[in-house]
Parts: C-alpha cells; structure tokens; sequence
C-alpha cells in the first residue's frame, strides 16, 4: 500500500498518543493497550509522522536576502516583538511532535517480530524525533530534550531549564545513525518511504550546519567545528559512492515544454515533473497523485506576491564563468532581458521572460510581454517560476500534480564540496564530482580550485577564499526558493548580508522599461514606487524604509542569530529563560 493512501487508519492510531489509557479496554475500538502486537501496527503508527516533512511552498526563501515579499519581513528590519504565544503557522516551539515519537519509543518493545523489521519503523521514527529537534535547535538554539512521553505528574521535567544545544545535537547524531543502520536500501523501500541514504542526506545536512556555525559563531562543545565538518563530508560522499543518483536534465515531456535551442529548461523542468520515482536527482520524493493528493505550487508560483531581490540577480555568474564586475559579456540592466542573456542559464529558468512560455494552451505557447510587478506578482519585477508549470491544468486550485523534492541529490554533493572546502581539503577531483556536475547540467565553464576573485563579492563581515566564496555563490543559486538560504546566513554568520539595499530592492526602471507597462504602473501616486541608488531606478517595494533602515543593520552579536521564545512558555516555566537580546 502507497503511504499516501494511508491517511484516516493512521490518523486514528495517532490519537493513541494524545491521551492516557485507562485499564477499562473496549473491545470495538483500538486502544493503547490493544494496539502494540505487529510490525504492521509500528508501520501504521509512523505513516502519520511523514506529515513532519515539509510541504511544498514557492516562498521558502521569504526570509532571505534572495526574495521580497507584499509585506515586508519585520525580523529583518529588527521590527519583531517577543511573541506572546506559539503562533500556529510557526509551532516550532511545540511538543506534540516530539511526544507522539516519545509516545511510539515507550511501547514498540511491545511488539513481537523479527528486528530488522520492528528497527525499520524504531528508525523512521528516531528520524523524524531527530528533524523535529534539528528545526528546534537552529530557531532556539538550548531547548529541553526528552525521550520519553511525558505525564501531568512529571512535574520535574515538564519545568526544566533548556539542556545545551551540544546535548541535543549529540542526541540528534544518535537518532540519525540509528536510522542509517536500520533503514532499509533505496531497493527495498516502499515507494515515497524513507531508506538509509535519506538518513545519511540529513545527517550530512545537520553535520554541515552545526559545525559552520560553530566556526563562523566560534562556539566549542563536545564535537569540534572540524569533526563535524568531517561528518558531513563522509555522509555526503557515502550518498555519493552509492552509485545510485546523479545531476539530470529535467525532461521537456510532460511538462508543457516544445525543445527550443536557445533556451533549454534542464534545470526548472526538473522541478515540474509529474513523477519523481525513479528520478537519479531525488534520494526521496513527496508523491503527489492525480484526485487523491494535490498540492497548489503550480497556482502560486509566480502569482505570490513575491519576487526575487536585485542583489540575488546580480549574484549570477556570466556565461563565460566570470561575475558581472569582471566579465565582458554583462549587457547591463536596462532590461530583463538584457539582464539574463549571456548568464548563467538558471537565472533565466527561475526569473520570468519572454523567452520563457509562461502558459501553454494545446499547442500554443504563450509568454509574457513583461515581467508582473504588482502586490500578487512580483513586488521586484523579477518573477518567481521555478516552480511553475505552464499547463493550465496544474494552475487550478489544489490540483498540482507533480511530485516534490524532499531530499535532492544536489543538495548533497554542495554540502561535500563545501565541507571540503572548509576543511582545506577540496581539490579539482572533489570540485568535478560536486559543483561541476550542477554547471554541466546548465553547460556553465567549471570552477577551478583558484578561481578569480570577484571585485563586487558580497560582504560575510570576514574574510573567506574565493573558492570557498564561489561555493557559497553555487549553493545559493543552485538551491534558490528551496528553503536553505535563511538557514545559511545563520550558520556562516552573516547578517551584514542585509545592510545592502540592493537586498530589498528590485529591477531597474527606465523611461523605456517604464513604456513597455500600463500607463501608471511606475510613479505616481497608486503605482509601483522607485528609488535611486547608484545613479539607477530601481523598485522600492516597501515605501518608507531608506536605504539606511537601522533595522537592516547587524551586530557580531546579533540577537537575530536565535529567535525569541514566546511569553506564555517563559511564564509556565521561568527556569527556561529567554535568548540573549530580546525582551
């Protein structure tokens, strides 16, 4: 049976964990006491964690220095306010989770069955306990671990203080190996079902983190900075000796596409195909089907309310491998159009333009005669379609299609480059097998292990090598709209990225630009406002915040670092205290 068939069964088995039992059994319905006999039981149990991955999304980078959004993110104008409560749509700080795998860990020795069987389940479930944690830590930083579910009688443990990040990351680790041991291969994993490289993928991702910001934060504990660094490298090239995946040419078929020479979609129509089973670029796909589950990313993208910021554009690399400050084929920004030609193809695959169809109606192709700038298009000018389809069909309301990367081969092989690259250890070799399989994809030159300098680099607030610059630029690019990029700035300490206004600025408007657009769309009094920076107009889409803003501005001790416990927890239990700086 598909896991994502498995819905109402698991649902009913879930609520096990909400409540105690008492010795009263009935003998119609499942109860704790009746449940705990089978493998199959552990199996049913864990289909409904799989609910802890994330869902699609086409804003995961809205709180980043690569997109802007309607209404402008208060934390990065150091506008937010300690929150009174855990806010529904951002529950990080909520236990349910963590209990329900506390719950399962308490009473799966219930069960009788082979091991291997019975570990498969104790694994998916040690899994997701670890992911739950990881998401807490990152926001948190000290956060109290439990391992058990506990009671309105654990008195001591329900009022504990935070235990020390270091603790919770070593418990992560435990779980993540714990998986990787008893998860089974790829090969003999129930499709859309975890397998032991998923486990090694997320250790790998969690190892990377951890130990830049230990370097970047300059923070010691138990695991140093280096080891866990190493961690990740041998996890990420585990995944990668597998053998099993590889950087692919996302397909025209299905995908509303006709072959054009000019501009190939390699990259984006990765992105918006119907199946991800079997993909070489998708260590675990969320599998979506056609009346039983659908998702909305082919509605939203592009139509968000959301646009990519001028700094992020500019970050891309010309097509002769060298930045727009140093290479001869930059045509400007007079235009999008001139803006993308001559650059790095995934700019053209992520932004809008008239080179891209933007809608496909039988066997017509539509584009757009310019790019959406408007509160639900696209506040820079540069439109967001990475993920968009140009079937009508996967534009209706909740009825995308197609499946969803949850674990992506390119992902790993950036983690092993850049944790090479940090441990002063990456060579061509590893650069060919990493980085350079993402640039033959788009047929960009390769990065060599001395690569020139870019004049206009982005400024970290410390100095790195321009290879290790350049991988973080790969990353970025690369990995755009899928949630990393937030979590990078963090780790590698680098909020000073905020203090560029190009970072909450959009596209140039000329006279020309301007005449391309409805009468009133620039200036005015209703229309889209513009501000000079550097002798050139460009779209200011939040009025009233200067190039300036104080709020942009960063400390080396930022309390941004680490976001704010709600009040309400802080006044249940006093001894958890809150993070440094917020009141």
């Amino acid at each position: 049976m598909k896991l994502k068939y498995i819905v109402s069964a698991a649902l009913l088995i879930f609520g096990l964990s909400m409540c105690d039992m008492t010795d009263i059994t009935p003998k119609d319905s499942l109860t704790d006491g009746s449940f705990w006999n089978k493998p199959e039981d552990l199996k049913l149990y864990a289909n409904r964690l799989y609910d802890h991955f994330p869902a699609p999304g086409v804003r995961l980078d809205e709180k980043s220095d690569n997109c802007l959004t309607t209404n402008y993110n208060t934390l990065l104008f150091n506008e937010s306010n300690v929150p009174t409560s855990q806010h529904r749509d951002n529950d990080i700080w909520n236990w349910e989770r963590i209990r329900a795998c506390n719950f399962f860990m308490s009473r799966y020795q219930k069960v009788a069955g082979d091991e291997s069987e019975i570990n498969q389940y104790v694994a998916e479930v040690r899994f997701f306990r670890a992911l739950d944690y990881f998401k807490k830590i990152k926001k948190y930083g000290d956060v109290p671990y439990y391992d058990r579910d506990l009671q309105t009688d654990d008195t001591e443990l329900l009022y504990k203080a935070r235990d020390p990040r270091d603790f919770v990351l070593g418990k992560i680790m435990e779980d993540l190996e714990f998986a990787i041991e008893w998860l089974p291969a790829p090969s003999r994993a129930e499709e859309g079902r975890m397998h032991t490289y998923v486990a090694m993928a997320q250790l790998a991702r969690v190892c990377l983190h951890e130990g830049t910001l230990k370097k970047y934060h300059q923070v010691s504990g138990a695991l140093s900075s280096e080891e866990l660094l190493r961690k990740a490298a041998v996890m990420s090239e585990n995944v990668m000796n597998a053998g099993l995946y590889d950087i692919i040419r996302g397909d025209d078929a299905g995908c509303g596409q006709k072959p054009f020479e000019d501009y190939p979609l390699n990259y984006s129509n990765q992105f918006i195909q119907e199946s991800l089973v079997g993909n070489k670029e998708c260590i675990l796909p969320r599998v979506y089907k056609v009346d039983l589950l659908m998702h909305e990313t082919g509605r939203m993208a592009g139509e968000s309310g959301a646009g990519y910021s001028k700094d992020f554009v500019e970050s891309f690399l010309c097509k002769d491998g060298m930045p727009i400050s140093l290479s001869e084929l930059y045509q400007g920004d007079e235009s999008v159009e001139n803006e993308i030609r001559d650059r790095d193809p995934r700019l053209y695959q992520l932004i809008d333009n008239k080179n891209k169809p933007y809608l496909v109606i039988g066997d017509e192709r539509q584009v757009n005669p310019y790019t959406n700038v408007s509160p639900s298009g696209a506040v820079t000018g540069y439109q967001m379609v990475k993920f968009k389809s140009p079937l009508q069909a996967q534009a209706e309301a909740r009825k995308t299609t197609y499946d969803w990367f949850l674990y992506r081969y390119a992902e790993v092989l950036l983690i092993h480059a850049e944790a090479k690259a940090e441990l002063g250890e990456c060579t061509q070799d590893v650069l060919d097998r990493t980085v350079n399989k993402l640039r033959d994809r788009v047929e960009m030159p390769h990065l060599t292990v001395s690569p020139v300098a870019d004049p206009a680099a982005v400024n970290y607030g410390y100095s790195i090598s321009p290879l290790l610059y350049e991988i973080r630029r790969e990353r970025r690019i690369e990995l755009a709209d899928e949630g990393f990029r937030w979590d990078d700035i963090i780790r590698w300490k680098a909020g000073m990225l905020f203090e560029n206004p190009k970072t909450f600025l959009g596209m140039r408007v000329t006279p020309e630009v301007a005449a391309m657009y409805p009468e009133g769309t620039f200036y005015g009094t209703n229309g889209v406002q513009t501000i000079s920076f550097e002798g050139k107009d460009l779209i200011r889409p939040y009025a009233g915040k200067s190039l300036n803003d104080a709020g942009r501005k960063w400390t080396a001790d930022d309390k941004r670092y680490l976001e704010a416990l709600p009040l309400d927890e802080l006044t249940l239990n006093p001894d958890l205290e809150q993070n440094t700086g917020w009141r």
